[in-house]
């Protein structure tokens, strides 16, 4: 090196603490609503799987000529199905974070040819999100309402 000029190359450790520090703020401020955005996925798809077990059941009493009941326990937090055949029987278990309102296990029975019954069944996720899954009784199939606060 002529002329004494020293020329280094690199990062200091004070300037790689700051760019850290950045990180760590971006990171912390971003994760509650990454993690609300998880539970609202969660609670959508418990939702659509639940309007879908549903449909199941409803197709099943009708295309094989059977009485399903369905049962709904927000104790167990699952939904079950059931019929005349002993080796049929379904589970649906909510995710965690998603459960279903209620106090008491409930019992429906879908006959073939019949009415369908009308029901709702409501989910809400940790932060108080809920939804409303309802069997029209015209038509037998499901709809998914969001719930508003004031309900």
């Amino acid at each position: 090196m002529t002329g004494g000029k020293s020329s280094h190359r690199g990062v200091t450790l004070i300037e790689m603490l700051v760019v850290v520090c950045i990180i760590a703020l971006i990171a912390a401020v971003a994760a509650p609503s990454f993690t609300a955005g998880l539970d609202s996925v969660r609670l959508r798809s418990a939702s659509d799987s639940i309007a879908a077990f549903l449909n199941a059941a409803v197709n099943r009493s009708e295309r094989l000529q059977q009485a399903i009941e369905v049962e709904i326990s927000p104790k167990d937090n699952c939904l079950k199905l059931y019929s005349s055949d002993p080796n049929f029987t379904r589970d649906l278990r909510m995710p965690s974070g998603v459960s279903i309102q209620g106090d008491e296990v409930r019992h429906l029975v879908l006959l073939p040819g019949a009415t369908i019954p009308g029901i709702a069944i409501e989910i809400a996720n940790e932060h108080g999100s809920r939804r409303r899954i309802r069997l029209d009784p015209m038509t037998g199939s499901p709809h998914v309402d969001p719930v508003g606060a004031g309900e």
